[in-house]
């Protein structure tokens, strides 16, 4: 079994993929498996992919039921869910291994974004210091876990939003998790599109709508993910 299994979801992303599984091409090297598990993208995503993962898959669209789908054909006995606009830091593979080695049975990396809005240092600290705090990350903050751990819980809930905050939810009740310092960098094209300040509270409503019980469904729509039924 390989030690460490990367699930990409991807959907429409055929202008960037190329990069974003070029820079995952060293950890490749050292023997780590990438599974690249695209949701149906109109733009030709999954042909571009091909030499640059070990497996890709086309499953049912919605990023919950892609990620699922491609640990169920992963073999590393650690998976982390990275999404297709974060990148890794250098050291990555190592911090993840490390932290499982010692005792960890699931953990997330702190976040930068990369864009130079001043408040975007603001929103990075915020999700940091929040994510500490509570124990809950965001599927930006690439979330690692054991394999074991994720058949037993059963996965992420088939919903097509927030499927990171209830996943942690359940992560929480087994440990708390290893918040790894050195930061992922994800990617501000949400922000920049849609403006800090109203991305901002979007997402602050959506976060408390969900807390107060609202479907995930017109939670989904809200935010402006395409239908995953």
């Amino acid at each position: 079994m390989r030690r460490l299994s990367i699930i990409l979801p991807v959907l429409d992303e055929a202008s960037a993929i190329g990069a974003r599984l070029a820079a995952l091409q060293a950890l490749r090297a050292q023997g780590v498996e990438l599974v690249v598990a695209d949701g149906g993208s109109r733009d030709g995503t999954a042909a571009r992919c091909a030499g640059l993962a070990d497996h890709v898959l086309i499953a049912a669209c919605g990023r919950a039921r892609q990620m699922n789908a491609g640990a169920a054909i992963s073999h590393g006995e650690i998976l982390l869910f990275l999404h297709a606009d974060t990148e890794l830091p250098p050291r990555a593979f190592d911090a993840i291994v490390g932290a499982i080695d010692a005792g960890a049975l699931w953990g997330r990396f702190d976040v930068r974004i990369d864009g130079s809005h001043p408040l975007l240092r603001i929103v990075e600290r915020m999700m940091n210091w929040r994510s500490r705090l509570t124990g809950i990350a965001t599927g930006d903050q690439a979330i690692f876990l054991r394999r074991d751990l994720f058949e037993r819980i059963g996965g992420y809930q088939d919903i097509p939003l927030m499927e990171d905050i209830r996943l942690c939810a359940r992560l929480k009740r087994e440990a708390a998790p290893a918040c790894l310092a050195e930061p992922v960098t994800t990617s501000a094209r949400r922000w920049e599109q849609h403006g800090v300040w109203r991305t901002m509270l979007l997402m602050w409503r959506l976060r408390a709508a969900h807390y107060f019980g609202a479907n995930p469904e017109v939670l989904a729509r809200r935010y402006g993910y395409r239908s995953n039924s």
